[in-house]
């Protein structure tokens, strides 16, 4: 969902996601009407002294409870800016702490892939929260008795913030924990079979946090669940495919421009669409019919760019009418994962291979999924080819 930004701290912008807007009254009205056990529980353990009856009084069930919920979620913002001085101090750039449904999110650059890395930023941000709720104490523990309303806040802050650092150790990836875990596998074996192994045990855990909410009838518990098990599938393939494609450049997997079928700008949207249909293409590099033998690029057509014009209409408008001309493009000499990342950046199917103004190749998710596979299969791109031997 839409994002706006509200400040930042040591140059790191801070987000708030709308979900967000949806979770903090919800999180003050649950703290608000559970204010009353609440306080006895932290009587009984921090012998807190909170007078109950001035806690639950009129609106301060409702008041304290929204402090509360605030007071919570700075506490993600300082674990989240754990993680991030720490990823900063390794040279990873930030672009963002987001606050959202389910906490906060630090948007790094990239993962760092040295395991000592990884374990020192993943840690950090538990540590901060142990922090944040010792201070918390510390501030509980110096207000005096007669500030009821003060003395639950701060000691509800301190136990939820050590209790944040306890659930984000859990070892499902892709949270602290898990990270942590990979970390540590990632000492002995690949960083990418580190990362598979890493989001199966995270899977697991998350199926097991869901049955749990499930049963409890937890809702928030069962959506975290949910996520882990969709974040840890997502980076893992991530992770996999770019090992993949170590050293594999755009042109080791693009279609060749003499194996592209191209459209010129004069030709119809009828014909374009007939075409379409027989080549089974929904996308179509646009050269100028004059320029058509060295390949000079002017335009991309699709199908949604041919369907904006009416059936009836079509024999009257050319390919040069609806084209795209604002291109996305990138070099044969690329890495195949930057195409990977710009075509999903854009959200687009097919990038448009460029050397010095010509076309020579164009470079699909099918063709990426294809190669993808055959790397998977034969650990090569050409499984025919075989490993040279000595004589």
């Amino acid at each position: 969902m839409k994002s706006f930004r509200i400040g930042s701290l040591f140059g790191i912008p801070i987000k708030l996601d709308l979900t967000f807007l949806l979770v903090l009254p919800l999180f003050a009205y649950l703290i608000g009407i559970q204010i009353g056990d609440v306080a006895g529980i932290l009587n009984a353990t921090l012998n807190a002294g909170i007078d109950i009856g001035d806690v639950t009084g009129g609106l301060n069930p409702w008041i304290l409870g929204f402090i509360a919920a605030v007071g919570l979620f700075v506490g993600v913002v300082l674990h989240e800016l754990g993680h991030s001085l720490t990823a900063q101090r390794y040279g990873f750039p930030i672009d963002s702490i987001t606050l959202w449904l389910f906490g906060g999110i630090a948007a790094l650059s990239e993962m760092p892939e040295n395991w000592k890395e990884e374990f020192n930023i993943a840690i950090a941000g538990p540590i901060v929260s142990v922090l944040v709720g010792v201070a918390s104490y510390v501030l509980f523990l110096a207000t005096p008795e007669t500030f009821s309303g003060a003395r639950f806040v701060l000691g509800y802050l301190a136990v939820l913030n050590v209790a944040l650092a306890i659930f984000n150790m859990i070892p499902a990836f892709p949270m602290d924990g898990g990270r942590i875990l990979r970390a540590l596998l990632a000492r002995g074996r690949p960083y990418a079979q580190a990362t598979q192994q890493a989001a199966s045990i995270g899977k697991m855990f998350a199926i097991a946090m869901g049955l749990f909410g499930l049963f409890a009838f937890n809702i928030i518990l069962i959506g975290v669940a949910f996520f882990v098990y969709i974040a840890a599938s997502s980076e893992a393939q991530q992770v996999t495919m770019k090992a993949a494609f170590q050293d594999v450049t755009v042109a080791d997997i693009m279609t060749p421009a003499g194996d592209l079928h191209t459209v010129e700008t004069d030709t119809s949207i009828a014909d374009l669409i007939q075409r379409m249909f027989t080549e089974r293409h929904t996308g179509y590099p646009v050269v100028e019919a004059d320029r058509f033998d060295d390949g000079r690029l002017v335009g991309l057509v699709t199908l949604t760019d041919a369907r904006e014009i009416k059936p009836v209409e079509r024999d009257a408008y050319t390919v040069e009418d609806v084209m795209t001309t604002d291109l996305k493009t990138i070099e044969p000499n690329s890495d195949a994962m930057a195409a990977i990342e710009r075509m999903r950046e854009n959200d687009i199917g097919r990038l448009l291979v460029v050397e010095d103004g010509d076309l020579v190749g164009l470079i699909s998710r099918s063709d990426v999924m294809t190669a993808f596979d055959i790397v998977q299969q034969s650990g090569a791109l050409n499984p025919s080819k075989k490993p040279q031997t000595a004589d």
